[in-house]
């Protein structure tokens, strides 16, 4: 993704470009493909948050794509930050050359600065006081492939299924 964006000028505001951009393989093969689902927690109160990020919704609404260098953000690399029509962000994609580590490297969204641009799942904030095998599922589901996804969505129906029929659902 970096590259890409890198072969243009900066800032990029022809819609025509940013559109080019985000539809080349880089972007739209991973992340059109892939699902952004932060698990967000506030442990203090013993509760989290699971969101979307609205990938198609951040396309549709890209409106610029700036260079961040990184003597701004205190960085070692630049970022490319993703804007809309108000110059509010949306996303970012980072450095991704081979001395980039994991956290350095790809599409990033602070959650709270991209805040519009994600739905949320459990409809705001769950508790999970009681509930910490719940927790642990959601986060291996954050790291499994799609076939654990289905597997595991397989199990919660069948028990679903006989919960129904035991009359305790």
């Amino acid at each position: 993704m970096f590259p890409r964006i890198e072969k243009e000028s900066d800032p990029i505001t022809d819609k025509i470009i940013i559109e080019k951009i985000l539809q080349d393989p880089a972007f739209e093969e991973g992340l059109g493909e892939i699902n952004v689902l932060p698990l967000i927690y506030d442990e203090g109160n013993n509760r989290c948050r699971i969101m979307v990020f609205d990938y198609y919704r951040a396309v549709k609404e890209t409106n610029k794509i700036v260079r961040v260098n990184p003597s701004v953000r205190r960085r070692k690399y630049p970022v490319y930050i993703f804007q809309n029509s108000d110059s509010k962000y949306i996303c970012e994609v980072r450095y991704g050359g081979p001395d980039a580590n994991a956290l350095q490297r790809g599409q990033w969204t602070h959650t709270k600065k991209g805040l519009n641009y994600f739905n949320s799942i459990t409809d705001g904030w769950v508790s999970y006081e009681q509930n910490k095998v719940l927790v642990k599922l959601f986060s291996h589901a954050l790291v499994s492939s799609q076939l654990g996804h289905n597997s595991a969505l397989n199990e919660l129906v069948m028990d679903i299924e006989r919960l129904e029929k035991s009359d305790k659902f």
